[in-house]
């Protein structure tokens, strides 16, 4: 099974390579021939001033800053730290900002916590209005963002026009993964593909080897025009990495 993907953006997280340089990360992706990168704020991009290296890095090797990961827990966060990470994310013409909402699974977050981050959501997308961003909730476990229905409910009541959200599959639920996109789909502005393994680091699935091939098939024939962002490879290597892009760009 293939489906054509020629169409498809496809960059990286540099959170793929923690331990290397932002120039590193540059390099790898240019040679792979992937024009966008979303950059951490974890490790390479921290402040201000990185953020303009590493626009500068990026011009010159004719890369696309996509995103800035910021690792913004929505309800729960310094709200101060916010503005200077939108500062970023626009220094570096990102278009959004992925967050993460809250510290718990949507069911396990009581009423007050979901006020909390409903409420932090409004101030946030607010001011990073001012700075034309798009507010991207990773698509994660041990967030509120760990399912459609949870996304949903917060999206209606939140009212924002650039509130969006990342997909990444959930790997065992198919079902589930095919649902997801096909009701979130006009609020999905990228893609996260990762590897996994029963020791929980990330690899593309093993067990169905068209898993990843349906995924992206639907994601084609939806007409997504997002960027399919690689943000694990096996041992963080960029010979597996390599190897990642060729396979998708195979499709």
């Amino acid at each position: 099974m293939r489906c054509r993907m020629n169409s498809f953006k496809l960059g990286l997280c540099s959170v793929t390579f923690r331990k290397m340089s932002a120039a590193k990360v540059v390099e790898i992706a240019k040679k792979a021939g992937v024009n966008y990168i979303e950059w951490g704020g974890d490790i390479h991009v921290t402040n201000t001033e990185e953020a303009r290296i590493v626009k500068s890095v990026c011009d010159n090797e004719g890369i696309k800053i996509c995103s800035y990961g910021s690792y913004y827990r929505v309800g729960c966060a310094d709200k101060s730290k916010w503005e200077e990470i939108c500062r970023i994310a626009k220094i570096m013409n990102a278009s959004s900002v992925r967050v993460w909402l809250g510290e718990k699974d949507s069911e396990k977050t009581t009423q007050e916590e979901y006020i909390r981050i409903l409420e932090d959501l409004k101030s946030i997308c607010s001011v990073a209005q001012k700075y034309n961003l798009l507010v991207c909730p990773e698509c994660h476990d041990n967030t509120y963002n760990n399912n459609t229905d949870a996304f949903l409910k917060i999206k209606s009541e939140l009212r924002e026009d650039n509130f969006k959200t990342y997909f990444q599959s959930r790997y065992f639920r198919f079902d589930y993964d095919i649902d997801r996109i096909e009701r979130t789909f006009d609020s999905i502005e990228n893609v996260h593909v990762s590897y996994r393994d029963l020791a929980r680091e990330q690899r593309f699935r093993k067990k169905d080897k068209h898993y990843l091939d349906r995924l992206l098939k639907k994601l084609s024939e939806m007409n997504f025009d997002g960027v399919i962002l690689v943000e694990f490879t096996k041992g963080s290597k960029e010979k597996h990495f390599l190897k990642d892009i060729k396979k998708l760009k195979s499709y």
